[in-house]
């Protein structure tokens, strides 16, 4: 198979939803039909009773959430998938807004009781902003929830989609008997046996035939085919071209639990679903099919192997082919650099891979080369965009718990900030390390992580800080940054790579601090250099 055919078979795309709405066993689902799993865990109440494939964090099965992006592949169809399943959670949603500069497409998933929550409203925010190409998948129809058309109108209005049913349920929650497929134009009825895994299927093009009464009965026949009615007057024909650029988002119905619309769904995603996208660099537009090879580091993960204590570099690959054993270019370092055994990944199993494509994500062992927006290439100077350090809005003093640790606790603290989690700061006046997180759920994994994956233990104290400011001044030489530095000495710290950093206490005093020092700049995102 040729290059341009491999890119071709490839569709890589991220899974983006409020916490429970399904989301992750949505990527379960889509890994038994793709024959990668044989049988799916059940995430039930928050109580894991058998683990959910991509949660493969020790943390993540006691809380029944997931707190990484997880990478999972598989071939369906004669199509390679790359799934990157998402944290739901808010206090997560760094990992999953880095993770998002590595997706060709996105399937977004609302629960049909809760419609389009915060989270959801956020996310779908920063793919339209990238112009994204969006499916939408309502989940749980096996359960009580909203109309139909008042999630779609939800949909429209809180996420400002414009949205076209491609599937449309056949009642719902107790009355639920299963879904017309509007794109494949046929019937699938539902069992409600979530241990079936392929349903029945009748084709069905004419609903106005008096069979359909036969096949779901009179009252169910009449609401479909009013249903059916008022979608094809209020809603655009599907329109590939329109899904492509972002302009349509085609919605799917199904549950997710039950197996029920997962089939449905993937098959129409790799039907229409982009394959990997040109990407845009600060030097230039990068397209996939060009022969060098360029990517990039989105993810940093230590400890995926508590037992081999490694490292590794989640590496997107946008042009070219990525090989086993050849020389590639780490551009910030400017030093060459070759990798004896990248990794494929499916959850935490790993294998080693000889070759890969546009679209694949690789995971190169790392030794402390790399750090998250990091670019390889054969020799070109390029530096891909749009991966931010947002500025923390958590902030507490670290202690060390254990003094007989305190060498495992700095190497899994300088670890766990290379990978993102959260921002490591020295205070200038007494040295005293203080942690920022975009949110609070942070401390308590990276508390859990220290303790299980690098045997130290640590404790918090409460630090009131209001926001943390990267600081760049006009002259560092000038009178007035000489000042602002020994009357603000007490609220300056360094970050991990020495970059001086204000944490303003309210802000008040903020805004008071940024008019009494005008030469001063104050920044609210590092970009990583």
């Amino acid at each position: 198979m040729n290059f341009k055919e491999q890119i071709q078979k490839r569709r890589t795309f991220g899974i983006i939803s409020h916490p429970d709405a399904g989301k992750t066993t949505l990527t379960e689902k889509l890994l038994l039909f793709g024959g990668a799993i044989q049988e799916a865990g059940a995430v039930k109440n928050n109580k894991i009773k058998k683990s959910a494939t991509s949660d493969f964090m020790e943390i993540e099965r006691q809380r029944g959430i997931s707190v990484a992006t997880s990478v999972l592949a598989f071939i369906y169809k004669d199509k390679k998938i790359n799934i990157l399943d998402t944290p739901g959670h808010k206090d997560f949603a760094e990992d999953t807004f880095r993770t998002l500069t590595a997706v060709d497409s996105v399937i977004v998933v609302v629960d049909v009781a809760k419609g389009v929550e915060e989270q959801t409203e956020k996310l779908v925010e920063v793919c339209r902003m990238r112009n994204i190409p969006m499916i939408v998948f309502i989940n749980k129809l096996d359960r009580e929830g909203k109309d139909e058309f008042d999630l779609l109108d939800e949909l429209e209005q809180k996420l400002g989609l414009s949205v076209t049913p491609l599937s449309f349920p056949i009642g719902m929650g107790y009355d639920f008997k299963g879904i017309y497929n509007i794109y494949e134009k046929n019937i699938n009825l539902f069992s409600g046996d979530s241990k079936k895994n392929i349903e029945e299927t009748i084709a069905f093009d004419d609903v106005s035939s008096p069979e359909l009464e036969n096949i779901i009965g009179n009252k169910a026949a009449e609401t479909l085919r009013d249903n059916l009615e008022l979608v094809n007057g209020v809603y655009p024909d599907f329109d590939k071209e329109s899904y492509l650029k972002g302009a349509q988002q085609p919605v799917f119905f199904g549950s997710a639990l039950n197996n029920f619309g997962v089939r449905e769904l993937l098959d129409c995603f790799i039907e229409i679903a982009p394959a990997p996208r040109a990407k845009k660099a600060e030097e230039r537009v990068v397209e996939a099919s060009e022969k060098d090879m360029t990517g990039f580091v989105f993810k940093i993960h230590a400890n995926m192997d508590p037992k081999h204590r490694d490292r590794l570099a989640f590496v997107k690959i946008v042009s070219g082919t990525f090989e086993r054993n050849k020389p590639y270019l780490h551009v910030r370092q400017n030093k060459n650099l070759k990798f004896s055994s990248p990794n494929a990944f499916f959850a935490e199993k790993k294998e080693i891979v000889d070759i890969s494509y546009p679209g694949d994500i690789v995971g190169l062992h790392d030794t402390g080369n790399f750090k998250i927006g990091d670019t390889l290439t054969e020799g070109e100077e390029l530096h891909y965009k749009g991966i931010p350090s947002f500025s923390p809005e958590h902030f507490r003093y670290i202690n060390n718990a254990d003094p007989m640790k305190s060498k495992q606790l700095y190497k899994g603290i300088d670890q766990l900030m290379d990978e993102g989690v959260a921002q490591l700061f020295t205070l200038e006046m007494n040295g005293r390390k203080v942690i920022g997180t975009v949110g609070a759920l942070q401390f308590e994994v990276i508390q859990y992580r220290l303790e299980h994956e690098y045997g130290a233990k640590c404790s918090y104290e409460n630090f009131p800080v209001h926001k943390a400011c990267w600081i760049e001044p006009e002259d560092p030489k000038n009178e007035e940054f000489k000042e602002f530095k020994r009357v603000k000495q007490k609220f300056l710290a360094k970050d991990k790579k020495d970059q001086l950093v204000f944490l303003a206490d309210s802000q008040f005093s903020l805004q008071m601090t940024q008019q009494k020092y005008p030469t001063v700049k104050f920044h609210f995102v590092s970009e990583f250099d």
